[in-house]
This record gives C-alpha cells, sequence and structure tokens, in this order.
C-alpha cells in the first residue's frame, strides 16, 4: 500500500453519519429503512477498518467516542458537500430556488418587512421561508441558510451576527413597585429561555448578584411565550428591546432597574441572530446572493433609538 491511506466505504460513513446524528442504531435503522442488525454490522466494518473504537455500548444505548465525535464533524461536512454537488448537477449552476430558516422572532420584527427588497434585486428566485427555533439539518431538512438566535457557536458552519438581541428586565407594575436594588430579584422566580441557560446567569453576574442554590426559575421554548408569561405575572422576563419599548410605551410592563441596566455587558455575553450557513452551499451564485444581501442589511436600524444612558421606567 505504500502508506496510501485506506478509505473506508461510503456506505459505512454514511450509516455513522445517521447513527452519530440520532445517538440511536435503532432510530438510524429507521431511517435508514434498514435493520439494526445491518447498522450494526456497518459500524464494525468501519471499527475495523479504522483500527478505533467509536461507540460505546452501555445496555441498549450507545455513546460515540471521542474519536467519534472527532470523526462525526467531518463526515457531517462531507455529506453537506456531497448534498450541495447532487443539487447543482440535478439542478444548475444558477438554482432559482431558496429554502431559507430563521428564528420566528427575527422573521417576524426584521426580515418580512425587508423581504420585497430582496425580490427586487432576485424577481425570479423561488424563495421558501421557514421558522424553526432550532438550528435545522441542513441536509435533512433541505434547508440552504438559517438566521438563528444564540452566541454564534456554531463551529461547524459559516456564521455572522446579523443584530444583537439585547434584554430589558421587566415585570408588572404590581411586581415592579417590590424591586429596587438587583438584589430584590432573588425573590421572585425569574424567567428563562430553555435554549439558554447561560442568559440570566451573565445578566445577574454583570450585576454583582450571587443567587442561592435553587433559585426559583421557569424555562420557555421561545421568547414570545417568556414575554406573555411575564405579562401574566408569574415572574421577572427578558424582553427583547422592540417588545420592551412597545411594553414599557403601553404600561404593561416595567423596568424596574431602568432601560440602562444592561448596557455595558460584554458583547459576547449579549444574544443575538446569527447567519448560519454551511460553507460549501456559498458556491451556489443564488445563495451567495442572498448570503450577501442579509449581511450587507443595517439590521441594527430597526433596534429601537440607542437607550439612553439614565431611562426613567413607567410605574
Amino acid at each position: 500500500m505504500n502508506g496510501k491511506l485506506r478509505l473506508p466505504s461510503l456506505n459505512a460513513l454514511r450509516v455513522f453519519h445517521v447513527v452519530a446524528q440520532h445517538r440511536s442504531i435503532r432510530q438510524a435503522a429507521d431511517e435508514l429503512l434498514v435493520t439494526p442488525q445491518a447498522v450494526g454490522q456497518q459500524i464494525k466494518l468501519l471499527e475495523d477498518t479504522l483500527q478505533v473504537t467509536l461507540f460505546e455500548r452501555k445496555g441498549r444505548s450507545i455513546e460515540p467516542t471521542e474519536a467519534a465525535i472527532l470523526l462525526s464533524h467531518y463526515v457531517k461536512a462531507g455529506m453537506e458537500e456531497f448534498a450541495e454537488g447532487v443539487r447543482r448537477v440535478t439542478h444548475s449552476a444558477s438554482r432559482e430556488r431558496i429554502n431559507l430558516n430563521s428564528s420566528p422572532y427575527f422573521a417576524t420584527h426584521y426580515l418580512l418587512p425587508r423581504l420585497s427588497l430582496f425580490r427586487d434585486i432576485m424577481p425570479s428566485l423561488d424563495l421558501r421561508l421557514t421558522t424553526m427555533i432550532d438550528l435545522p439539518d441542513f441536509a435533512r431538512d433541505d434547508i440552504d441558510l438559517s438566521v438563528q438566535w444564540g452566541y454564534g457557536d456554531w463551529t461547524d458552519y459559516e456564521t455572522a451576527l446579523l443584530v444583537p438581541d439585547p434584554k430589558v428586565i421587566c415585570c408588572t407594575p404590581a411586581i415592579g413597585e417590590r424591586i429596587r436594588t438587583p438584589a430584590d430579584l432573588a425573590a421572585f422566580t425569574l424567567l428563562d429561555l430553555v435554549k439558554s441557560k447561560r442568559l440570566w446567569s451573565d445578566i445577574l453576574r454583570h450585576l454583582g448578584v450571587d443567587l442561592p442554590r435553587g433559585n426559583r426559575s421557569v424555562g420557555f421554548d421561545d421568547a414570545a411565550t417568556m414575554r406573555r408569561a411575564t405579562m401574566q405575572g408569574i415572574g421577572v422576563g427578558l424582553v427583547s428591546l422592540i417588545d420592551a419599548e412597545e411594553d414599557l410605551r403601553l404600561g404593561t410592563l416595567v423596568a424596574p432597574l431602568g432601560l440602562d441596566a444592561l448596557v455595558g455587558m460584554p458583547a459576547e455575553e449579549v444574544p443575538g441572530f446569527h447567519l448560519v450557513v454551511p460553507r460549501g452551499h456559498l458556491r451556489v451564485k443564488a445563495l451567495a446572493a442572498l448570503h450577501r444581501w442579509l449581511l450587507e442589511q443595517d439590521w441594527r436600524a430597526d433596534l429601537a433609538a440607542p437607550l439612553p444612558k439614565s431611562a426613567p421606567y413607567p410605574g
């Protein structure tokens, strides 16, 4: 062999890719429409070829080893490259259909009001918009680009921050009367996002508050539900700036610590909406055009005017 690398079979890598996604041989078998035994044989073949253990069997469940986690990143990237190559061959180099996925909040507050501007640039484009809270599986869900809420830590993809999502500590006027200092937050239920358990901890650290263990919190899948729970007096919530200014103006919520309480937080601790795309997708002309357009937009202009240094709150 003269030292030449022996690559495993493509079928074994494909099976490994699905097993790594599900972390279950049975679920992988269901997706691949084969028996669990057939899946197990392909994983064994791959392990024999690579001379490494990829999964540790623990009863009926499996856990990927460090080698499997490393390999999965490369196999996933390769599968996405294959998928994009097939799309380019079976359609055309100037593909006219794009599947854009977006966080529901970004789609409603930022994207939809501007989408006609892009249609003016590429009127023949067949643009399909879907909304999803979690990052989609680009290959399985047939998604080309996605705008996701978070901190930009999707290392397997090309990512770029479009606009930050600064939060305002909000509550009902009745609760607000009992909050005069950050330490008073410890007496109330803190409304949190399941997707980011670091949100409140970063904010409390910024405010110099050390909450006791076992503090009360309620998690929600999306910011809109958390906002409604805040209005219902379930606890103290973190409301996006655009919504908070509307709620404060109407008097349905107050900002007990002031609008400027979170000004000055480190940029890496402020979540935002990020453009996420598999690197190979940008080789398609239409996708590259939409990607470039999204990056060029001044999404920050859609935020309310900059917060004053000392903003009083209604209440």
